[in-house]
């Protein structure tokens, strides 16, 4: 995946309580990093300092109207006509290819308590997005359709880090498939914090299941 001079690139920093999204410009290229200029904070409209080492999430569009994402760090900085940052750039496996719909769904199986009517029973989930969660039920539920529930969602990173995601969320359907039971869940009011630790969660299920077909013999 080839990055183009002239391309905008939107970074989010990971494994961070921030959400701020910074916007920057490809200015220049080498093999393993790209060259930026000083991004400039989306909400307060101030050019942002990268420290070295930083880590961030970058998205942008190609010409033909698709949307990738790819794991970038600070690598230091270059002195030219403009400032520049230096950020690295991951073998073309690893950008992930954005779909359209607004939430992307992983197949992941991660813990999540459900709390209702004062009682919390445990859970796996079956697949997970930013919007919603599929759980696979290994009981008859309290909960049916039209509930709404507490869930406390595990979301362990490749890092080591792990975040807990508490959130309101409503029963969609309980459902029988293949001989299993499942039950479809909504988000409710989940804060733009806690649909940012899930969003990054979800990417790099992405790329590990990416990294996991590349290794796996023909």
């Amino acid at each position: 995946m080839e990055l183009k001079i002239g391309t905008m690139l939107i970074l989010e920093p990971t494994y961070t309580d921030s959400v701020e999204k910074l916007r920057c410009k490809v200015v220049e290229q080498s093999e393993h990093a790209i060259y930026i200029d000083y991004p400039v904070n989306t909400g307060t409209k101030r050019t942002a300092f990268l420290v070295d080492g930083a880590q961030f999430r970058a998205t942008f569009h190609t010409e033909a109207k698709q949307s990738f994402a790819f794991n970038t760090e600070v690598l230091g900085r270059k002195k030219g006509n403009i400032p520049m940052i230096m950020l690295a750039t991951p073998p073309e496996e690893e950008f992930i290819k954005i779909q359209r719909r607004e939430y992307v769904r992983v197949e992941t199986a991660v813990d999540i308590a459900v709390g209702y009517e004062e009682r919390f029973s445990q859970f796996v989930a079956a697949d997970i997005s930013a919007g919603g969660v599929l759980l696979s039920l290994n009981n008859h539920p309290a909960f049916t359709d039209g509930d709404v529930v507490q869930l406390t969602i595990v979301l362990p990173y490749m890092n080591g880090d792990m975040r807990y995601v508490i959130t309101d969320a409503r029963v969609v359907r309980v459902f029988d498939r293949d001989g299993k039971r499942y039950a479809s869940m909504e988000f409710k009011d989940t804060d733009d914090l806690d649909k940012q630790y899930i969003v990054r969660f979800c990417f790099e299920r992405q790329l590990e299941l990416r990294r996991k077909e590349m290794n796996t013999p023909v």
